[in-house]
C-alpha cells in the first residue's frame, strides 16, 4: 500500500490536466496519483488513457461536485494520507515530502498545506490559501498573505511554518482516517469554505493544522466560479452562516449569528449602493436559504469549538485600516 495518494478531482478539465498533470507525475514519485472524474464530457478521460497510463482513474457515476466527489473517492482509497489537489495547480520539485513528512512525524496534526502562490502573477500569494488560513472572531476567513481582497506580494515574510486554523482546499494534505472520522467535506456546501468547515471539525476533535511554506505550489484559481459571479457571493454568504451554525458552541451562536447577519446586511447594502445589486440580492437569498436549511445544519452539529480570542477582522480592516496579516497582529 502506498502511504500517500494525491487525488485530483476533474470535471471537464482537459486543458488543466494536459498543462499541470505532467508536473504532478514527475514530482510526486512517492505517491499514487488518482484522478477522480465527475462525469466529464470533454476529452479528459481519453487524454488520461492516452498520455497518463500511470495515473489511476476513478470514474464517478455522476457529477457530485467538489465535496461529494472527494468524499466518494477518498472512501475508496486505502492510503494513510491523501492530498486533495486542484487540477489547476502547478506543483514544484520537492513539494510533497515536507507535507507528508510533517504529518508522519506529528500525529497530533490532521492536515497541512504548502505555500500557495498565484500562477498568473507569481510574486503574489494566491487568494485561496496563501501561507495558511485563519478565521476571525465572527467567522470571517482570511490568510497569512491575504485579507479580504487585499493580496500581498510574497517577500519571504511568511516563510515560517506555523499552526493555522484551516488549510486550503486547493492543496490539502490530510490523514485519511481523520477525514473520514470527521465526516469528510460537507456536500451541501457545493463550493466554497468546505475545507474551512472540515478543518474546524478536525480542530474540535482535538487535531491541529499547519502551514508549511517550505513546500510551494502555484494555483490558477477562480476556475469554478469567477470572483465576479453573484453565485459565488451567494455561496460565500450561505456557507459562512452554515459553518457558524454547525461549529460554534451554543453560547457563542446566540450572539454571533445575529451579529453576523447584521454585518452581512451592511455588505449587501454596500453592494447595492456600488451598483452591484445582483450581489446584494445574493446576500439576502443566502439568508433566506439559511433559514430553510437551519434544521439540517443544527442536526449536523457534532463537534464544536470557540472562536473567542481570535482577532476582529472587520474592525481591524475597515475601521483601523490594517490590510495585511502582519498589521493585524501589530498593536
Amino acid at each position: 500500500v502506498t502511504s500517500t495518494s494525491v487525488v485530483i478531482l476533474n470535471y471537464n478539465g482537459e486543458k488543466y490536466l494536459e498543462q499541470f498533470l505532467p508536473a504532478v507525475v514527475a514530482n510526486s514519485k512517492s505517491a499514487k496519483i488518482v484522478v477522480a472524474d465527475n462525469q466529464s464530457n470533454d476529452g479528459s478521460l481519453a487524454l488520461l488513457r492516452r498520455s497518463f497510463p500511470e495515473v489511476e482513474v476513478i470514474e464517478l457515476e455522476r457529477n457530485y461536485g467538489y465535496s461529494g466527489g472527494y468524499n466518494r473517492t477518498i472512501s475508496q482509497l486505502d492510503s494513510e494520507f491523501v492530498v486533495l489537489l486542484n487540477s489547476d495547480v502547478l506543483v514544484t520539485v520537492g513539494w510533497l515530502n515536507p507535507l507528508i513528512g510533517f504529518l508522519k512525524d506529528n500525529p497530533e496534526y490532521a492536515s497541512c498545506q504548502p505555500k500557495i502562490k498565484d500562477y498568473n502573477s507569481e510574486n503574489f500569494f494566491e487568494y485561496a490559501g496563501a501561507s495558511g488560513g485563519f478565521i476571525d472572531f465572527m467567522g470571517y476567513p482570511y490568510c497569512r498573505g491575504r485579507i479580504f481582497d487585499n493580496i500581498e506580494i510574497d517577500q519571504g515574510q511568511y516563510d515560517e511554518a506555523i499552526d493555522v486554523f484551516w488549510a486550503t482546499g486547493a492543496c490539502l494534505a490530510i490523514r485519511r482516517k481523520v477525514f473520514l472520522e470527521a465526516g469528510g467535506l460537507d456536500p451541501d456546501f457545493f463550493a466554497h469554505m468546505e475545507e474551512i468547515d472540515l478543518c474546524w471539525r478536525t480542530r474540535s476533535m482535538g487535531y491541529k493544522t499547519r502551514a508549511i511554506p517550505k513546500s510551494t505550489v502555484y494555483h490558477v484559481g477562480g476556475g469554478t466560479l469567477s470572483k465576479l459571479s453573484p453565485t459565488k457571493t451567494y455561496l460565500n454568504f450561505r456557507n459562512g452562516l452554515s459553518m457558524l451554525i454547525k461549529n460554534l458552541p451554543v453560547t457563542e451562536l446566540a450572539v454571533k449569528v445575529p451579529a453576523r447577519i447584521l454585518l452581512d446586511w451592511v455588505a449587501a447594502i454596500k453592494f447595492i449602493l456600488e451598483g452591484n445589486w445582483r450581489h446584494g440580492v445574493s446576500v439576502f437569498k443566502a439568508h433566506l436559504r439559511s433559514v430553510v436549511i437551519l434544521g439540517k445544519n443544527i442536526r449536523k452539529r457534532k463537534y464544536t469549538s470557540s472562536l473567542s480570542g481570535n482577532p476582529h477582522l472587520v474592525w481591524g480592516y475597515y475601521i483601523k485600516g490594517k490590510k495585511t496579516y502582519k498589521d493585524l497582529f501589530s498593536k
